[in-house]
């Protein structure tokens, strides 16, 4: 045998190795291949999906956002009052998020109808008519339909009224307290009704409006901030009682709200937001 064939076969030789050796090397490949293709479609199993946290329940509270001290705007454009602490302090007792939404509180009855708000919570007095259209909570707070004149008007009481242009603010229960006192009623010049209450006091400080039937008590924090220049008569349109109002139908939300604040009566909550904003308990029990 030459050195030539000696050589080729020992070419042969290493090429079958060689080819022996990657053989075993594709095989390997594809076993492992096929052993992660395996684990792959086991990790691929679908895992039920946990359960999605519930929305949060939102109630939405209706109101005018310019009755100070019961929900107004502060300097920084901010709804703050007496309804509004204890609303927010009701929603946190629920486990519910409130929001509040400025109406027409002349179309308050409508709002609550057409569902566009939940709840009217804002120095709303409890009244026969009302009652038709609005479920009331049992009262809060105890008010009285007062009459305001400036300072150095010659008006001391109601029968000095007649003649006057006599203000209210629209859809306010005012009206219906001047309304309802017949002879008084009678007598007045006119009955000028107003969007709010502040503009209402800037006319009769103009002297546009002789007098305002006004809440008490929106009417003294707004008369406490110009001390001299208003003065309260000594008689009035008669007391009312303020509550939060519901659908007639919705129950249910009714007898939390019944609950929570019958609850903040006992242990002090209502009272603290009271002297907060009043100087003193003034929550009737």
């Amino acid at each position: 045998m030459t050195a030539t064939n000696i050589a080729f076969l020992t070419f042969l030789y290493e090429l079958e190795k060689y080819m022996k050796k990657q053989f075993f090397i594709v095989i390997a490949g594809l076993m492992a291949v096929a052993l992660l293709g395996a684990c792959s479609k086991k990790d691929e199993t679908p895992v039920a999906a946990a359960p999605a946290t519930a929305a949060a329940r939102t109630i939405v509270i209706g109101l005018d956002d310019n009755f100070a001290p019961m929900g107004f705007r502060d300097e920084k454009g901010e709804l703050v009052g007496f309804d509004i602490d204890l609303a927010k302090e009701t929603g946190k007792r629920l486990g519910a998020e409130v929001t509040f939404k400025p109406i027409d509180w002349n179309a308050k009855e409508a709002e609550l109808k057409g569902k566009r708000i939940d709840v009217l919570w804002n120095g709303l007095t409890i009244t026969e008519e009302r009652k038709a259209n609005i479920l009331f909570t049992a009262p809060y707070l105890e008010n009285h339909q007062i009459v305001i004149v400036t300072e150095k008007s010659p008006i001391k009481a109601k029968a000095d009224l007649a003649g006057k242009v006599l203000g209210v603010q629209d859809g306010s229960s005012a009206v219906d307290a001047v309304q309802k006192d017949v002879d008084a009623a009678k007598s007045i010049k006119e009955l000028k009704k107003f969007g709010d209450n502040v503009t209402a006091l800037m006319d009769l400080s103009a002297g546009r409006l002789d007098a305002l039937v006004v809440d008490e008590i929106v009417g003294r924090y707004y008369i406490a901030k110009k001390p001299g220049e208003y003065r309260v008569l000594d008689e009035n349109f008669g007391t009312e009682d303020y509550g939060v109002g519901t659908r007639t139908d919705d129950l249910e939300l009714m007898a939390e709200l019944e609950k929570v604040l019958n609850d903040m009566k006992a242990d002090g909550a209502a009272g603290a937001i009271s002297t907060k904003w009043f100087g003193s308990d003034i929550i009737k029990k």
